[in-house]
């Protein structure tokens, strides 16, 4: 909420008749920054005055101003039993949210509403309230990652903002201090690098960063390496000395030749008195990324872009906007190269201080912001997330729970299961059809396999058992047509559909289904007459009925898996009417399944009507029904075979 509160002023005017040396190094080291310090002083005063609100108000802001908020809860509260205030409600709601106690956040974040008329302060309450509620429906952004502490690369310090660059990981790291860090009580932290090949580091070559020394006495943090590999920039700041830049600023340092060039204060920072840190490089390095606290932002700290000028500086930084940025704080960003912008925040609902965010386009178009989820956020820090192989590999930091010190970096892997495999193997056997005998083996029968899409799958001549063997995914449809000189050719339907195990009941990882399936191929002979079974007509009628069409179907399937082939398609009747009438009657009969067949989409030239009337009688003589029902009858016959 910026620095709307100006009730800490009260500090500078503290004046306690008892220990009064003490609390007056107190009050300077409060004033000077050094919180840790002033938490250790301030701390003798409450051992004899336990209540005394100015002691627990410093303290309470110390913790807050170090990042420590969390463990300012009881002094807020004490504060807060004494004299309320939306002040000491509201960051007592911020405590309790950091400690994981949502319930009892919202207690206090509702209880401060009723000490404030300011609009400000009501509606950034609110939103408190709000991102507590909604915190409770988050999903993992991705479910399948798991992350892990790498134990043997993090110190009991403090470890974090690890990137990789031409096989080398870079990090932040407290190792090797030469003094602490008054605001906090931590060790000053310098940048680091050793080999890495993706998330796998060689910890036991971990080495002070080579390319420029790193200077004692100040944190020098939160690395950024472009693409080319050609400019480092890195957060430098926290130093004691008066005679040192007041704020924590950008530098960068360039390759020139033999080697990198002592790192110097980057124009983009704009003010000494502003606090810039955290960049980043955009994926093909013309733009920079990075946090500060500069006027006219939407909270404490926000998100910047900064453009390549042609000088190679980055000017004219831009802020990110309120969609990004919040009243809270937005830190570390990491654009990825498909366009989505992740970033760490503790403003937008989340599980407890800094959660990870990406930012990305909905189906609309409308930038939404989703919080990565519980497998990767914790109520303490997580921030700093950077992708080896995006988005499957990468590290982040935190400070949760379990770590190994302070900050730790944590890497990252999707480890969503490998999905277990199915292969059915369909073996097609060919056959020829030969009267009055079983189907015989038919031989280098040239069979090819289509799928649902009529994209050619697979393709071979049967063997001399007459099989062709194929490997078809499961649950997918596919054609499969069967052909050699001298028969018909033919297509027929297969679907592996219900044909494989459930996934869930799949044991194996790779399962081998073996079905079986024949083709039929008929000779094909000029001039030989074929019969049409059941093909029937309506009493002196020659209308084709559904149960006749569902026949002449077969038929059109047969030209369509024989485009050469020109038919002569016939129609007989019986002899139980005039000879007259029955040459009409079968005429406009056989002219009728040709008009139907051609409705199909033949080519009408493909195909002749002729009726035999009674002229070629199968049975002559014929006496029960049975016997005329075989005169009555439809046939087709190969006439032509076209080139």
């Amino acid at each position: 909420m910026k620095n709307h509160f100006l009730w800490i002023t009260f500090l500078l005017i503290l004046s306690l008749n008892a220990c009064k040396s003490i609390q007056e190094k107190a009050n300077d080291q409060f004033l000077s920054g050094q919180y840790q310090y002033a938490i250790n002083s301030y701390s003798q005063i409450l051992e004899e005055d336990p209540d005394n609100p100015e002691a627990n108000l410093a303290i309470a802001e110390s913790y807050r101003l170090s990042n420590r908020i969390e463990k300012a809860g009881p002094y807020y509260e004490k504060l807060a039993e004494e004299d309320p205030s939306f002040e000491t409600l509201y960051r007592l709601g911020l405590s309790l949210k950091a400690q994981e106690k949502p319930e009892e956040a919202k207690a206090a974040f509702e209880k401060a509403k009723g000490f404030t008329q300011e609009e400000e302060y009501l509606a950034e309450t609110q939103r408190q309230i709000e991102a507590i509620n909604l915190a409770k429906g988050i999903d993992n952004y991705f479910p399948n990652h798991v992350l892990v502490n790498y134990k043997d690369l993090n110190t009991p310090g403090a470890d974090y903002a690890p990137v990789t660059s031409e096989n080398f990981i870079y990090f932040t790291s407290g190792r090797q201090a030469s003094g602490l860090y008054p605001a906090d009580g931590t060790p000053y932290t310098k940048l680091f690098r050793t080999r890495a090949e993706g998330i796998r580091v060689d910890v036991g070559s971990i080495q002070s960063l080579p390319e420029f020394q790193n200077e004692e006495g100040l944190n020098q943090a939160a690395i950024a390496i472009s693409p080319d590999g050609n400019t480092i920039i890195y957060a430098r700041g926290n130093s004691t000395s008066p005679k040192d830049i007041p704020e924590t600023a950008l530098f960068a340092s360039y390759f020139r030749g033999a080697g990198f060039t002592q790192p110097i204060w980057m124009p983009v920072n704009e003010d000494e008195t502003w606090w810039n840190s955290t960049p980043a490089f955009s994926p093909d390095g013309s733009e920079l990324y990075f946090a500060s606290n500069r006027p006219g932002g939407y909270g404490g700290i926000d998100l910047y872009k900064a453009t390549k000028l042609a000088n190679g500086d980055f000017g004219n930084a831009v802020n990110l906007g309120p969609n990004v940025n919040t009243p809270g704080n937005e830190m570390f960003p990491r654009p990825a190269a498909d366009g989505k912008f992740f970033f760490s925040s503790d403003g937008h609902p989340g599980y407890g201080k800094l959660d990870l965010f990406v930012a990305e386009n909905d189906a609309s178009g409308k930038q939404v912001i989703k919080n990565l989820g519980e497998n990767f956020n914790s109520p303490n820090d997580d921030f700093g997330i950077f992708f080896t192989e995006y988005p499957k590999t990468g590290f982040i930091s935190s400070n949760r729970e379990g770590g190994v010190g302070d900050d730790d970096i944590y890497f990252f892997e999707d480890k969503t299961p490998k999905p277990k495999i199915v292969n059915v193997l369909l073996n097609v056997y060919t056959k020829q059809r030969v009267a009055g005998e079983p189907d015989a083996v038919l031989e280098q029968a040239r069979v090819v396999l289509y799928d649902s899409a009529n994209k050619q799958t697979g393709g071979d001549f049967s063997n001399t058992n007459g099989r062709v063997r194929f490997t078809l995914k499961p649950d997918a449809d596919f054609t499969i047509i069967a052909s050699k000189s001298g028969y018909f050719s033919k297509s027929i339907p297969y679907t592996t559909v219900g044909k494989t195990p459930r996934p869930e009941d799949l044991v194996q990882e790779v399962t081998n289904i073996t079905l079986d399936t024949t083709i039929v191929l008929d000779q094909l002979i000029l001039e030989k007459s074929i019969v049409l079974e059941n093909i029937y007509y309506d009493l002196d009628k020659a209308d084709i009925r559904p149960d006749a069409a569902k026949e002449l179907d077969k038929l059109v399937q047969i030209l369509k898996d024989n485009p050469s082939i020109r038919i002569e398609l016939s129609s007989h009747t019986d002899d139980r009417s005039s000879d007259q009438y029955n040459q009409d009657l079968s005429q406009r009969r056989a002219q009728s399944a040709v008009d139907y067949i051609v409705s199909q989409g033949i080519d009408p030239s493909r195909l002749v009507a002729k009726g035999y009337g009674e002229s070629q009688l199968i049975i002559k003589n014929a006496q029960t029904e049975e016997e005329h029902q075989v005169n009555r009858r439809t046939e087709f016959k190969v006439i032509e075979i076209r080139e």
